[in-house]
């Protein structure tokens, strides 16, 4: 997956968290443990790519 890629879904999903977040801070309780659910997954996928991200660009360019 290209750089570019990598960023743009790192995009969505930092977008994605913030919305959760709102709508967490809005819901009632009966709902907050399903959203909490939801950015929690949301969280670990953003951190994923960005340490993915963060790899890539550290890393020399590889030749094949």
């Amino acid at each position: 997956m290209s750089i570019r890629l990598i960023a743009k879904d790192l995009y969505r999903l930092h977008q994605e968290v913030e919305r959760l977040e709102t709508e967490l801070a809005a819901a009632p309780m009966g709902r907050q443990e399903a959203l909490q659910t939801k950015l929690r997954q949301a969280r670990a996928e953003r951190d994923r790519l960005r340490a993915t991200l963060d790899g890539r660009k550290d890393s020399p360019h590889q030749t094949r």
